[in-house]
């Protein structure tokens, strides 16, 4: 009887805490994307775990970078653009010195939308 408890403690265990296991695989998931410049299935991962990128933007690293620089320095020119649309212009306003050092392209698109 007591190791069918002790099984059930660790089954329960491994139940209950598996988020940050997920919210780690999700950001690893979101940087290899956007490495990629795959718009496509950044815009799928996204429905399918309901997130918002103005949301997730101050707490997804890629390399010590947030999402925006970091697909500035890999070239990532379609999926900086999605972001450039779906981040607020002031997150945008901020990042546009360190932007225009890496992308030229992306930083255009922001100063046209930041306005």
């Amino acid at each position: 009887m007591n190791e069918k408890l002790t099984i059930g403690l660790i089954f329960t265990v491994i139940l209950l805490f598996p988020t940050e296991s997920k919210a780690f695989n999700l950001s690893q998931t979101i940087c290899e994307y956007i490495a990629a410049d795959d718009k496509k299935r950044l815009r799928k991962l996204q429905k399918t775990n309901k997130f918002k990128f103005r949301k997730i933007f101050k707490d997804v690293r890629c390399n010590n970078d947030n999402i925006l620089i970091f697909a500035a320095k890999r070239n990532a020119n379609e999926v900086g653009e999605l972001l450039i649309k779906k981040l607020p212009k002031k997150v945008l306003t901020e990042q546009m010195s360190e932007l225009e050092s890496h992308s030229a392209t992306l930083a255009e698109i922001a100063k046209a939308r930041a306005g």
